[in-house]
């Protein structure tokens, strides 16, 4: 058994247990648990029911085997096991029921493996190694080494500015467009919308983290995030409002820190108020993207989210993105706005409500719903700045420093890793 695998289930958690449903797939489990140095008495006799009622009562094991044979709803009843398993529990499957789509669907929903029986000696053994390989397997080994990772936090400066909106888009367009893999951290934890704009379910991926951070590891987050699509997962909640948020913020470092290893991207949607109460979550941020609206008020708190960014996150590169503008109906002029707060307004987000209603019904981002619109074209054009400022070859950002883009006022040496970037392709930002 590999040190790695063995750090993974430290202290009070069990190596192995199985719930079998007949003495013949038992019969032919046992010999190969013994052979793996596990203790055979932890392949009990019973099904997923068994699992759920036991481990409701009891710790969960590190690699967990139920058999779905007695199940007549697979896939709920793995909801349910879902509920009772501590998070970093590696499930393999057994059923009889040959079904591509059940398989995908349990693949889906959690599942590291499932196995048709009859069980054989060689399927047992080449399972339960690939599940004892997720343990010892270094962080990060599957990603690309040679590309930075690149942290974007939007923060809006008032409620309803749109923050949401461009930063769900901008993780989609990371992910589908520009092929990144990228972890969205909505962090509103009772009314964050993240998961309700990717038409998912949130699950209780943030909420288990915040109560027990000290199970934060990369399988953890493999299991607790809601996977959008290939490039793309969202570590969201959906708290009950009368659970106040108890923490003192140790998690979000956590997950972050996850999220370098484990993504090529991250896009955290942060409420405001986390700036005052969690300060430390933008110390490794590489751009914030403050969204405002054209009104006294959001001016006014532009100026101040300007100036704490200055003092408390020096190394993040501040971006102003005005949005739902109106022509001819802006509390404040684009030349007021921008002299007020001593900072050039990087992308203008025109209104849209015909957009953003059409997005609601397809249950998708704006900009994946939206692509003609001229909204989506902003928010696109500040994604492909983001993405370029990340580039791989050529020479410093500080070369752009004559351009009108956002990219002239990047400085990489405080932004990224030592290695280079490509020249960085000159992005007009949206009128």
């Amino acid at each position: 058994m590999s040190a790695g695998f063995k750090s993974a289930i430290a202290s009070n958690r069990d190596v192995f247990a199985a719930y079998i449903c007949d003495e013949a797939a038992l019969d032919v489990l046992r010999p190969v648990i013994i052979e793996m140095g596990w203790q055979p008495e932890k392949c009990n006799k019973g099904g997923l029911r068994n699992a759920i009622q036991s481990l409701s009562i009891s710790a969960s094991p590190a690699i967990l085997m139920v058999d779905l044979s007695e199940s007549g709803d697979p896939l709920n009843d793995i909801n349910a096991l879902a509920e009772v398993c501590e998070p970093g529990t590696v499930v393999i499957a057994v059923g009889q029921v040959n079904d591509v789509r059940l398989y995908r669907d349990l693949l889906s929903s959690g599942i590291h493996d499932y196995l048709l029986k009859p069980l054989s000696a060689g399927q047992l053994r080449d399972s339960l190694t690939q599940a004892q390989a997720v343990f010892a397997t270094p962080r990060g080994s599957e990603s690309e080494g040679d590309r930075p990772h690149l942290t974007t936090t939007i923060v809006g400066t008032r409620g309803g500015v749109g923050a949401s909106t461009i930063a769900t888009s901008l993780a989609w367009l990371f992910a589908t467009e520009h092929k990144r893999s990228t972890a969205l951290f909505d962090l509103d934890v009772h009314f964050g919308t993240g998961a309700l704009t990717l038409d998912l379910e949130p699950g209780r991926g943030l909420i288990d983290a915040i109560e027990n951070p000290g199970r934060i590891d990369g399988l953890f987050i493999e299991r607790a995030m809601v996977r959008a699509q290939d490039n793309l997962a969202i570590m969201s909640a959906e708290a009950p409002l009368n659970s106040p948020l108890m923490t003192d913020g140790s998690a979000f470092l956590q997950l972050q820190e996850e999220f370098r290893q484990g993504f090529e991207m991250t896009v955290v949607d942060l409420p405001r108020n986390m700036l005052i109460n969690f300060p430390h979550l933008l110390a490794e941020t590489n751009v914030v993207g403050v969204v405002a609206e054209m009104t006294l008020a959001s001016a006014r708190d532009t100026i101040r989210m300007l100036s704490w960014l200055k003092a408390n996150a020096p190394s993040a590169q501040p971006l102003v993105i005005a949005s739902k503008v109106q022509q001819g109906l802006a509390e404040i002029s684009k030349a007021d706005f921008e002299a007020s707060i001593e900072h050039n307004i990087n992308f203008t987000v025109p209104f849209d409500g015909k957009a953003a209603a059409n997005a609601a019904k397809l249950g998708q981002v704006f900009a994946q719903a939206n692509r003609p619109s001229k909204a989506a074209a902003a928010i696109r054009s500040i994604g492909d700045t983001i993405v370029s400022a990340a580039g791989e070859e050529g020479a410093s950002l500080q070369e752009a420093g004559q351009q009108t883009s956002l990219l002239g006022k990047f400085d990489l040496k405080s932004m990224m890793s030592s290695k280079k970037v490509k020249s960085p392709a000159t992005v007009e930002p949206a009128e």
